[in-house]
């Protein structure tokens, strides 16, 4: 019992550990009584034995076990144990063999933990060897060299008692000139599941299999219609090619019955690789094209076949850190937002992808940590289970058993609580066979351990790392393929486990938000991050009110800032930010692109004039939804359509611009300051604003008069021409009476259309201005007419101005009149 107490929910059944106990005593009763029998031991024994335990802890001999199979035999199996010895001495080893040692049955899940860790020999402890012929013998094993081993040995021949876990260990034995005896020079200890038949009540165990990647997709897209995204680099890809970590994970869970769960935004990038993407050069140039579309569509092809029947459960996309947001984030305004955005869009994403109906009410905070305010906030956006861990949500004591998952913890919502030993089991370095083997066979100990510490079923979950590597998750479907073919098992959903019926007597009270785990505070995501998040949904937000087709933007960005949570950050704080202040950047510069035309110094000549204001388009999409104010900074002098501002509604099309007139009326001469700037509907300032000067130039009383005099003079010199006309033309009629008529053709009387009159001056329509009434009429006609470059009037209709220069106007620009 007191075992029971320091490692919760691991001691036997009391009738099994009564039993054991009656075994023990009956079995050490003669063993006692030869002991008392015995002489002492003569100095040169001790002496030998001490060497032995010296030579049996120094790890002279290293022992690989590189299989075992089958790793939980049953009744007329063989078991085959193959692997490496290494002489890692100076000295060589002589009558070398490897041999197979049955230990005792272990009797709690600590004991097993206890055998895992011990590296060295323990003579009694250990057992003794199987022997006979099942050894392989080395004749000589020299410094540095190292020999291949393979041993099987039927089970009936180890001689097996019980049901139960029983330690087994692979031992090298030999001697060394400096100790010539035969002794134990390096073991390795394993772990022999024995259940011979089906266990009367079996464990029902659930295992996740997950689907999580880190982020690869930017909020950058191409230009044009299509959006073509952008990705950070092509480390995706290379997961889903053949031995890559996702399509290994992929080929290895389709074979096993798991609950799959997978966060959307993987499927999200997979399925736009599928397509036409680009991929960042590193160096910093132009996205180059990608180059896995062919790789991208068979993942997602296996993926939609292996999926098909099964439980698929999808996080919230991007797999937002829960800890991060409840112990950093929900001071910031609209952080718990950003996680219902994640949440909402999560099931359309998969049924899209994946063509099935996910679960979408699980939660799964970082390592099963829980607190308070993590299930505060995971339960926020919809979730109502919460998949801890049992060294979170630690028993009491009051359990002789390791309880089933699922714990009520309040408010409606159920805690699911993965077994703690089982879900780590596979986090060591996985690449070698041996760290693989001992792994698999610890983890089916344990299972077995859990099953014989009663007779009452229970709902078992285990839940891996969230981003296992390809070896781990080898590992893993080794060590399952094994489980789900046992006598004691049989696997279940993770919807099933969480609606099993609780155990009254499991732990349901949380731990306090000041015992969260040190070693995973410090990795979270700050308060910045979630600020920052903050400021670029404001943006968001400031931008797409003038959108005619907000989803092209307000979709990227709300996915990149689901990304900017991910869970995936943690312990990348540099990369983290510089994702950060990437997408708030390319956000920024997006907005910069509908923006007011810089305009250099205007001149207003007279009292009143029309201004244009040009908003430039560089978008995709047309714009609307603004408005543009001109103001003047000195009212008294110029108004802007009789008051100190006048506003006008905006609309350009895309890669487009558009120049806006304003009417403005001067009461004084000099310059003034005029600023426009653009503003939203709802009253935001949108982009920067743009400033220039108006030089207003009256028309004084001086120049009038100058003006009115030479029209005077115009009009005096007109009426004089047309006098000495009348009086020609009566003097000609007079001559031709008193003459009468003349038959001579006339060559010696005056012109009537020209020459001298009878003064002597020269007639207005003499032959020096050849051109008749008719010619002038016709020419001041035609001076009437519009030509090129006469100024535009204020009622002109506003032209096309999409190949309007959008250059800064020039030095001394005259406005409209």
């Amino acid at each position: 019992m007191a075992e029971a107490a320091d490692f919760l929910g691991t001691s036997p059944s009391p009738a099994r550990r009564l039993l054991r106990r009656a075994g023990a005593l009956l079995a050490g009763a003669p063993l006692l009584a030869g002991l008392l029998q015995l002489p002492a031991a003569s100095p040169a024994q001790a002496a030998g034995q001490d060497a032995v335990r010296t030579a049996s802890g120094s790890g002279t001999v290293a022992v690989a076990l590189d299989s075992l199979t089958p790793g939980a035999p049953s009744d007329g199996d063989t078991v085959t144990v193959a692997g490496t010895v290494t002489n890692n001495g100076k000295q060589s080893v002589t009558d070398a063999h490897v041999g197979l040692r049955l230990g005792p049955e272990l009797e709690t899940r600590s004991a097993i933990d206890a055998v895992a860790r011990r590296t060295g020999f323990e003579p009694g402890a250990d057992g003794d060897e199987v022997g006979g012929k099942y050894v392989q013998k080395f004749a000589s094993l020299g410094p540095g060299a190292a020999q291949h081993f393979s041993i099987s040995v039927p089970v009936d021949k180890l001689n097996l008692g019980g049901n139960g876990v029983y330690e087994f260990s692979v031992s090298l034995s030999g001697q060394t000139a400096a100790q010539p005896w035969e002794q134990v020079l390096g073991i390795q200890h394993t772990f022999l599941p024995w259940q011979s038949s089906d266990a009367d009540t079996k464990t029902k165990t659930t295992f996740l299999w997950p689907l999580v990647a880190g982020v690869h997709m930017t909020a950058e897209t191409g230009p044009g219609e299509q959006q073509t995204p952008v990705f950070l680099n092509d480390d995706l890809a290379r997961d889903i090619s053949p031995g890559g970590r996702l399509q290994q994970m992929l080929s290895l869970g389709k074979d096993l019955d798991v609950t799959w769960v997978i966060d959307p935004d993987l499927l999200a990038s997979v399925d736009a690789m599928t397509r036409n993407y680009r991929v960042r050069d590193p160096k910093g140039g132009t996205p180059v094209p990608g180059t896995h579309q062919a790789v991208a569509k068979q993942w997602l092809s296996e993926l939609q076949q292996a999926v098909a029947g099964k439980e698929v459960v999808a996080l919230p996309f991007a797999d937002p850190d829960l800890a991060s947001l409840a112990h950093n984030g929900t001071s910031v305004t609209g952080s718990l937002s950003q996680l219902r955005d994640a949440t909402d869009v999560a099931a359309s994403t998969v049924e899209t992808v994946l063509h099935v109906k996910p679960g979408t009410d699980f939660a799964w905070p970082v390592d099963g940590a829980v607190d308070p305010s993590i299930v505060k906030v995971a339960t926020s956006a919809g979730a109502d289970k919460v998949i801890a861990r049992s060294d979170s949500l630690e028993e009491n004591g009051g359990l002789t058993y390791t309880p089933s998952a699922a714990r009520p913890i309040g408010g409606g919502t159920t805690a699911v609580v993965a077994d703690e030993r089982l879900s780590t089991a596979f986090e060591d370095d996985m690449t070698r066979a041996g760290s693989t083997t001992l792994a698999v066979q610890r983890f089916l100990a344990q299972s077995l351990e859990i099953d014989g510490q009663t007779s009452k079923q229970r709902s078992i979950v285990v839940a891996p790392q969230r981003m296992p590597t390809a070896s781990q998750a080898q590992a893993m479907a080794q060590a399952l393929t094994a489980l789900q073919q046992s006598t004691w098992s049989q696997p279940q959903d993770l919807a099933a486990a969480a609606k099993a019926k609780p155990d009254p007597s499991a732990a349901t009270r949380l731990p306090s938000t000041a015992d969260y785990p040190s070693s995973l505070r410090k990795r979270e995501l700050g308060r910045s991050a979630f600020a920052a998040i903050a400021r670029t949904q404001d943006k968001v937000d400031n931008f797409k009110v003038i959108l005619t087709d907000e989803s092209r933007v307000v979709t990227p960005f709300g996915r990149a800032m689901n990304r900017e949570m991910s869970v995936s950050w943690r312990g990348r704080d540099g990369e983290a930010e510089s994702f950060r202040d990437g997408v708030e950047a390319y956000l920024d510069d997006l907005s910069q692109e509908v923006k007011l035309i810089d305009k250099s110094e205007t001149k207003l000549s007279g009292r009143s004039a029309t201004i244009p204001v040009t908003v430039q388009n560089n978008l995709v999409q047309g714009v609307d939804h603004l408005v543009l104010r001109l103001t003047s900074t000195n009212p008294t002098r110029l108004k802007i359509g009789g008051k100190a501002y006048s506003e006008q509604p905006v609309t350009v099309s895309g890669g487009h611009s558009q120049s806006v007139k304003f009417t403005t009326s001067a009461n004084a001469n000099g310059r003034v300051t005029v600023v426009a700037q653009l503003y939203t509907q709802d009253g935001q300032e949108y982009g920067d604003p743009v400033s220039f000067d108006v030089k207003v130039t009256e028309i004084t009383a001086t120049v009038m008069l100058v003006i009115g005099g030479g029209v005077l003079l115009l009009v005096l010199a007109g009426f004089r021409m047309y006098t000495q006309r009348k009086r020609a033309a009566a003097r000609e009629d007079a001559e031709a009476a008193q003459d009468g008529p003349d038959e001579d053709d006339g060559r010696d009387a005056p012109d009537p259309e020209g020459g001298q009159d009878p003064d002597g001056e020269q007639d207005p329509g003499s032959g020096q201005n050849p051109e008749g009434p008719a010619d002038r009429l016709e020419k001041k006609e035609s001076d009437t007419r519009p030509r090129e470059g006469d100024p535009e009037q204020a009622s002109d209709p506003t032209p096309d101005t999409a190949a309007e220069n959008a250059d800064p106007s020039g030095t001394g620009e005259k406005v409209d009149r």
